[in-house]
């Protein structure tokens, strides 16, 4: 990509975006380049991922519209993002002058509803996004050992209580085991996403009455402070195995996002605003 670019750098959580809001989408080759460039924590302005976004000036009096598509800080695309949805939310209502705001974004997964409302702190609002329907994950490529035996070849046997996968758009896996922050995740996470072909890892254990415990490892960005679709997809699979009800705080490195999985399933958490930065080549 060449010329002018303006990027509104916000964060839910911690998990930081770099959103461009834009006329026409770039190319999947121009946004890989600029997306690894720019997201870079050392030569570039630092994200785990970075969002195009054109608003439809054809919304109407139903609401303000978006086309959204993300990129991985590896320069690879992702079909949607929790906490992405809500920072894109954040950074078009601060453009459009708005303190609360609802909007219908279209990502790769599908229409994505969500609705913002301005905190008591600075430059920080909570939103809540419709998450679509959820479905079983991927199973691993390899026919042999599954997660639970790669991850014990690292944390020792026993390590993994129980698995399973989760769909929220895009692919999870959620691994039970006794202390989430123990696991190193820069050993771990690479191990379980290579079974997989690509997946995002999470290690997470039930820490309270309806709340989890969660650490995150994101496929094309590593260890993150949190994640969103992350959230929803542990939320879902340890009420599937009874351990939480229907209504499940999630605890990430960076915070706490709120998962609600009664029709529609919907994810609450904040965004923080951050910067904006003007590049003049990416």
């Amino acid at each position: 990509m060449t010329g002018g670019l303006r990027l509104h750098k916000l964060h839910g959580l911690g998990n930081d975006f770099l959103v461009a809001l834009v006329d026409e989408l770039p190319t999947e080759t121009d946004a890989a380049r600029a997306a690894a460039t720019l997201c870079h924590r050392s030569n570039g302005i630092g994200a785990d991922g970075l969002i195009f976004a054109v608003i439809d000036p054809q919304s109407g009096s139903a609401g303000c519209a978006a086309a959204m598509r993300l990129w991985n800080s590896d320069g690879s695309p992702a079909e949607v993002s929790g906490n992405g949805l809500r920072c894109l939310a954040h950074a078009i209502a601060r453009a459009l002058g708005e303190a609360e705001f609802d909007i219908v974004v279209n990502t790769v997964a599908g229409p994505r509803r969500c609705s913002i409302r301005p905190t008591h702190l600075p430059d920080t609002v909570v939103g809540t996004t419709e998450m679509g329907r959820l479905g079983c994950g991927p199973r691993p490529d390899s026919a042999g050992a599954g997660p639970g035996t790669a991850v014990e070849e690292i944390l020792g046997p026993g390590a993994i209580e129980r698995w399973d996968t989760m769909d929220v758009g895009n692919p999870h896996v959620v691994l039970a085991v006794a202390d989430p922050a123990a696991v190193p995740l820069r050993q771990a996470g690479p191990a379980v996403e290579a079974l997989f072909g690509g997946i995002n890892v999470h290690f997470g254990a039930v820490s309270g009455p309806d709340e989890v415990t969660l650490s995150v490892w994101e496929r094309g960005a590593g260890a993150t402070a949190a994640c969103g679709t992350g959230a929803v997809a542990a939320a879902a699979v340890f009420h599937r195995w009874g351990e939480v009800g229907q209504n499940v705080i999630v605890r990430m490195v960076g915070g706490e996002a709120r998962v609600d999985l009664s029709e529609p399933v919907a994810l609450t958490g904040e965004s923080t605003f951050v910067a904006t930065v003007d590049v003049s080549d990416a």
